[in-house]
């Protein structure tokens, strides 16, 4: 018999892992708290039965014989569920926070969990959780951090690493990546719906298609900032003039009204010749930055 897994939340994560974690011989248990609402409950219990898993009618039932929890709770109840674990986790369990959440966050809901003799560990889900299932990768930082990768590995999940650092490291990476990412997403949509309500959608993404390969985002990085330091008020001015056509088109311009403040901000250091490199970019930014908080 393999180890006792315990989910807390069962959402589209613990759905996508509960499949894979059972294929690696584990036995898992849920508690999700939609069970407690008359509502909810019946179709929470349909999805534990579908999945195949035990659910629990408690979060001390929960927790009784499990030494791994996965909290994949939503974001604004990861501390909650924390704390309401805390009484009943088993000593020196493991509680693997797989919630996208900011690391005071983590922190907040770690305290709870160490104060009760449980073991906390900061982990954050680089991809989707589908298709990737328990292959998706996974960082893991915190005291506990290397005795949570051993026992992820022991239950199934193949991609864990360790980020040496305290609790809040793995999340800051996830948080502050996620301003990429997710703002990718909406600077897309700010583009496309512009471009498609002025009937130029496809010679827009023919130009950008033209533009040369990014190199890498180290490299990439470093080009942008040079450019917004050196030009940044030129460019502020031009996108001002890009809001003016996204609001006359009425498809939003909310990226690019952000985009004309921060290349205001940096262009107005007044930075005519940028130091070499990305570490000496941003060195000398925060300390304008620094500056500008002190006055």
């Amino acid at each position: 018999m393999g180890e006792t897994v315990v989910l807390i939340g069962f959402g589209e994560a613990g759905a996508a892992f509960a499949a894979g974690l059972i294929a690696a011989a584990a036995t898992v248990s849920a508690y999700d708290r939609k069970t407690d609402d008359p509502a909810t409950a019946g179709a929470k219990w349909a999805d534990y039965g579908a999945a195949g898993i035990a659910g629990a009618a408690s979060m001390a039932e929960a927790l009784h014989a499990g030494r791994a929890v996965l909290s994949l709770v939503t974001a604004d109840q990861a501390v909650a569920a924390a704390s309401a674990a805390a009484p009943a986790i088993a000593p020196d369990a493991l509680w693997f926070d797989m919630n996208s959440v900011g690391p005071d966050t983590k922190r907040a809901a770690a305290q709870a969990i160490e104060a009760a003799g449980g073991r906390y560990v900061d982990v954050a889900v680089m991809s989707p959780v589908l298709p990737a299932r328990i292959a998706a990768p996974l960082l893991l930082s915190g005291p506990h951090a290397e005795a949570g990768a051993a026992m992820l590995g022991a239950i199934g999940f193949t991609r864990a690493s360790v980020v040496p650092g305290p609790v809040g490291r793995a999340s800051s990476i996830k948080m502050i990546r996620s301003v990429m990412v997710k703002g990718i997403e909406a600077l897309t949509a700010e583009c496309v719906l512009a471009a498609d309500a002025a009937g130029v959608l496809d010679e827009v993404l023919v130009s950008l298609d033209a533009s040369p390969p990014p190199p890498s985002w180290a490299a990439r990085s470093d080009y942008n900032l040079d450019r917004m330091m050196v030009h940044g008020l030129r460019r502020a001015a031009e996108m001002e003039e890009v809001v003016k056509t996204l609001d006359a088109l009425g498809t939003g311009s909310a990226m690019t009204r952000a985009t004309v403040g921060r290349q205001r901000a940096i262009g107005e250091g007044g930075f005519v010749r940028p130091p070499a490199g990305l570490d000496e970019k941003l060195a000398l930014l925060a300390s304008r930055t620094g500056e500008a908080q002190a006055a």
